[in-house]
């Protein structure tokens, strides 16, 4: 299930998504999360997996690992599809003493279900296209208006391309914990929910001890290498709007369009 997760990996590509400005790239994915609350019917998803599916293929991603990332909350997209199914009202088509499942039922849990598989690739993809650094500074370029409120802007930005960084690291070395824990013959799978519970504090313990290792290394390479924050700070590779960017708000705009259209209509 570990190795499922693959929030916070990056491919290095070539493809025009990732030639794509980190700003564009991060307003395009809230614009794309928007649109998945706006669309209402059948015509309008199909739109949204459509654009989504030439993201993918342009971007030369494999479609595998793509839903290998879904794989993870499997279980959350279960639970939030039966909850949609059997406690929505409307016209009823199966009762059976407290479970109901009504027509409106069953079309919100389809809608649910997508809409939660396609907000985890959207997200998935801009880690995917986008190295940690350009994330840093794609978002501290957005949020840098809030400078002038003395908000740490590039602190910010800096914690949470490094979270999003660690994520793989940490999950490595899990499993390596879990492997050298279940070659000392650990027992992580039978018991109660309780017993298990209790079995992963010789994993948690370490991890812990772990990550806090690898913080301390972090801060101390920073630190040898003088770093201040954004004082004085210089970029080697300056961001600049380029067509493609144009090109894929312009895209994404048509898109916003149609699917707000679609939805006067209730398509």
């Amino acid at each position: 299930m570990l190795k499922d997760i693959t929030l916070g990996q990056f491919f290095p590509g070539n493809s025009a998504v990732h030639r794509l400005d980190p700003r564009v790239k991060i307003v395009l994915t809230v614009a794309f999360i928007v649109l998945l609350f706006l669309a209402q019917g059948p015509v309008s998803y199909a739109l949204i997996i459509a654009f989504l599916a030439v993201v993918i293929g342009i971007s030369r991603i494999s479609p595998k690992m793509v839903l290998r990332g879904l794989k993870p909350i499997l279980f959350i997209v279960i639970f939030t599809a039966v909850l949609n199914l059997f406690y929505t009202p409307g016209t009823y088509i199966f009762q059976w003493h407290f479970l109901h499942i009504s027509v409106e039922g069953v079309k919100l849990a389809i809608f649910m279900v997508l809409r939660l598989m396609l907000l985890i690739i959207a997200t998935s993809m801009l880690t995917y296209t986008t190295s940690p650094i350009q994330l840093t500074d794609g978002l501290e370029r957005l949020l840098s208006p809030l400078k002038k409120l003395h908000a740490p802007v590039h602190e910010l930005s800096m914690m949470m391309s490094i979270a999003l960084r660690f994520i793989p690291t940490l999950i490595e070395e899990t499993e390596k914990i879990i492997s050298a824990q279940k070659a000392r013959g650990a027992d992580f799978d039978s018991g109660n929910l309780i017993q298990r519970a209790k079995a992963m504090i010789p994993i948690l313990v370490p991890l812990f001890i772990s990550a806090f290792r690898r913080a301390d290394e972090l801060a101390t390479a920073m630190e040898c290498r003088l770093y201040r924050g954004d004082v004085g700070r210089t970029r080697m590779r300056q961001l600049k709007i380029a067509r493609v960017d144009v090109c894929a708000l312009l895209w994404v705009a048509v898109l916003f369009a149609v699917v707000i259209i679609l939805k006067h209509f209730g398509l």
